[in-house]
């Protein structure tokens, strides 16, 4: 496409795939709680055989309805935005994105069930952040200026002992995976449409028309008048005396004064004795 912009390309997609993925999490939510049925147990536990199912499991387990509608807000937003921004790779970063986020819990979480999807929001925040900034892309990095003024706190918990009720492992495991996906996961090379002539490459700015109009000390002058064009004949061999030039018209013009014509002899009536 020659126009960049068209790259970012709306659809349903943008709205049902986070409505169905959120909507996914609240129906376990709601089987849990109807049948008493807890599935704490499936989510990761690090560092043993069992606890590996929950790499696939744990993003949709919650052990709160605080924690599934904090998760819940956030992953709307965050999916919405990947399908637009970054559609040729968004299953791909939430599929892989589960599946690593998922994989460095078991490896340096501590002995507990880790459940939960805020790995997986982790893992969106930081890819479209370092994404965004990698391009230079300006709509990109507005929509990493966006994301860091909405989700940059959250930082603070990728740190221990900052909550103990969190998996700061989880966090942790989402926040090197989006900036690993980051550097593996190409982009288009995004830029501005050309609008003027001297944002092309080629621009020569000493056969530039307006540049010309600059002295070599950058000082605007005046250009030249133009030399008077010499006078034409008519085919009678008449000079013709006046001349006016337009950009692109020539007019040429000669004044013809009216000639007066004499009043007409009209003789006194004579009056009678």
């Amino acid at each position: 496409m020659t126009n960049n912009d068209n790259r970012f390309t709306f659809s349903a997609s943008v709205f049902t795939w986070p409505l169905l993925g959120v909507l996914v999490l609240w129906l376990i939510y709601w089987i849990e709680v109807k049948f008493h049925i807890y599935l704490n147990h499936y989510g990761v536990y690090p560092r043993t055989l069992k606890g590996m199912r929950g790499i696939l499991f744990s993003p949709f387990l919650h052990g709160s309805l605080e924690h599934l509608y904090n998760n819940s807000v956030a992953l709307v937003v965050l999916i919405a935005a990947l399908r637009f921004f970054y559609r040729r790779h968004a299953l791909q970063i939430i599929g892989y994105g589960i599946v690593l986020s998922g994989f460095i819990t078991w490896l340096i979480g501590r002995e507990s069930y880790h459940i939960g999807a805020s790995g997986l929001i982790y893992v969106l925040v930081s890819f479209m952040f370092f994404k965004g900034i990698q391009t230079g892309y300006y709509r990109l990095v507005a929509l990493s200026l966006t994301i860091i003024m909405l989700y940059g706190g959250m930082i603070w918990y990728v740190f221990p002992d900052v909550d103990e009720g969190i998996s700061w492992e989880g966090h942790l495991g989402g926040l090197v995976t989006g900036f690993l996906f980051s550097r593996f996961y190409d982009s288009p090379d995004y830029q501005k449409p050309i609008v003027y002539d001297w944002q092309r490459p080629d621009f020569d700015p000493q056969q530039d028309a307006f540049m010309k109009r600059f002295d070599e000390n950058g000082n605007f002058v005046n250009p030249p008048k133009p030399e008077p064009e010499p006078e034409q004949e008519t085919d009678s061999g008449n000079a013709i005396p006046h001349s006016a030039t337009i950009p692109g018209i020539t007019i040429l013009y000669q004044y013809k004064p009216v000639q007066q014509q004499a009043p007409e002899n009209n003789p006194e009536k004579e009056e009678g004795a």
